[in-house]
């Protein structure tokens, strides 16, 4: 086995062992959408108007939960200097420890967004394209958070700066995720445009992340 897919692996391991990772991500998600009704009223059509803002909201929330555990562990056992002075570059380690995140974060939240869809009285049939922005959006939540994560591991109070560097990196793909799951559900704009930007936001994304947070990481432990 390869380094990365063995440290992809170990991450993917931890995440579900130590905290629950998936659980507690999807428990959390279920908890922000279920409030949502009691907060706004019982006006279903409200409800279905703005719900794929409501999904993206707590997909968002939820996958921030766990970023500031992201390199703080292995920081305090000693595991992140021996990524720093491996064979594999260390923007490809921070990339397996992010894609794992993912796999377990944000993908059970995926799963369970149709069943929450029916908590906003939004239409069965129109769940999967809700589903599918997520699918595109949330690896740009993940490797944005990446780069936040790597800035404030080295510092006290990690997590709060952590939510004050990436919630504005967030509101392009928050933007872009919602007007596609809008078009997909309600048009009459077209859902081409908006979901191609977020896909385009995820791969920008996914190569700048490592590249800025591995950076990160060598000023700020170095």
């Amino acid at each position: 086995m390869s380094p990365f897919l063995a440290l992809l692996a170990r991450d993917m391991r931890l995440a579900v062992r130590v905290g629950g990772g998936a659980l507690m991500g999807a428990l959390f998600y279920f908890i922000v959408v279920a409030m949502m009704p009691f907060a706004i009223g019982p006006d279903l059509n409200l409800l279905a108007r703005i719900g794929p803002a409501i999904l993206w909201l707590g997909a968002l929330l939820a996958s921030l939960l766990a970023l500031d555990r992201l390199f703080a562990t292995d920081h305090e056992d000693g595991s992140l200097d021996l990524l720093m002075m491996g064979a594999m570059p260390l923007e490809l380690a921070v990339a397996a420890k992010a894609i794992a995140h993912w796999l377990t974060t944000a993908v059970p939240l995926i799963v369970i967004t149709p069943v929450l869809g029916l908590m906003l009285n939004i239409d069965m049939s129109s769940m999967g394209w809700v589903a599918l922005t997520l699918l595109a959006g949330t690896p740009a939540l993940t490797f944005i958070g990446l780069i936040g994560a790597a800035l404030a591991v080295a510092l006290r109070r990690g997590g709060l700066l952590l939510a004050v560097l990436v919630l504005p990196l967030t509101i392009p793909v928050l933007i872009f995720g919602v007007a596609a799951a809008n078009a997909a559900l309600v048009g009459p704009a077209p859902f081409g445009p908006p979901f191609t930007i977020l896909c385009a936001l995820s791969l920008a994304s996914l190569v700048l992340g490592p590249v800025a947070a591995a950076a990160a990481l060598r000023q700020g432990l170095e």
